[in-house]
């Protein structure tokens, strides 16, 4: 059984910023769909999301014509080699932004980036992220959060029972734990899925997940599950109308079986 894939993606400023931070990458003859969220001002976080997306991509061409190239990081043990691949993909681009603001301090100081990734290969998903950008999947209309949050809040809900209104009042929502350009190293988390017939998987930066609930995202993938390009735009017009208060940013990848 072979598989089939649908991409769609786009960037849009949002409502109450003057510029735009994110980045995405579309790369199909890799398989390969990312997004970046960066941080840090104007040239800096834009800088930042650039270089991640630039050095993922860059790197899967490489590895995919000649996998005995030399990796920057050591194998782990108890991952195989597409999970590998991901981590040391996603590690390098770290490098590359790290010593990039450390290079230039005056105008990349603490720049740095979130980074969401899908890889398919045959019929697994390999999904690498750092940060709080997401990646959701929908399955028969229903819709999974794939990733987890490396924010204050979420480490707060992992460590205490905060309660509905605790979540919703928590003070610093936006402050994230992990991402690219921090620190020399980085630590990254790889996840393994397996894809049913009809499976779309939604990458995207908070400034979609922060303004509409899973519920509306839900609702409005599965209207328009057949059309990712107008999928993508009425998840856009959506964070936007309840206050588009930053960037927004989706890929949808949408997974079909030939028998």
């Amino acid at each position: 059984m072979s598989i089939r894939l649908q991409a769609a993606g786009n960037t849009d400023v949002g409502k109450k910023r003057g510029h735009n931070e994110d980045n995405l990458c579309l790369l199909p003859e890799q398989n390969l769909y990312l997004v970046a969220d960066g941080m840090g001002g104007h040239a800096s976080g834009e800088v930042a999301s650039q270089i991640a997306v630039d050095t993922v991509a860059e790197f899967y061409e490489e590895t995919s014509q000649d996998k005995e190239l030399t990796w920057p990081y050591k194998m782990e043990k108890d991952l195989d080699y597409e999970e590998n691949r991901m981590a040391a993909s996603i590690k390098l681009a770290n490098l590359r932004i790290f010593e990039k603001a450390k290079g230039d301090p005056s105008t990349h100081h603490g720049m740095g980036t979130t980074i969401v990734a899908t890889y398919i290969s045959d019929d697994t998903v390999y999904l690498g992220h750092v940060g709080d950008s997401r990646i959701y999947r929908l399955r028969d209309e229903e819709l999974a959060q794939v990733t987890d949050d490396h924010s204050l809040l979420n480490d707060y809900i992992k460590m205490k029972d905060l309660t509905e209104e605790e979540i919703e009042n928590f003070p610093h929502k936006n402050v994230i734990v992990r991402a690219l350009g921090m620190k020399e190293t980085v630590q990254v988390d790889v996840n393994i899925d397996e894809p049913e017939d009809g499976d779309i998987y939604l990458l995207c930066s908070d400034g979609l997940c922060d303004m509409i609930s899973d519920d509306e995202i839900r609702d409005i993938m599965t209207a328009e599950s057949d059309d990712l390009d107008g999928c993508v735009e009425e998840l856009i017009d959506a964070a936007n109308e309840e206050g588009g208060n930053d960037n927004i940013t989706i890929v949808l990848v949408k997974v079909e079986h030939d028998e």
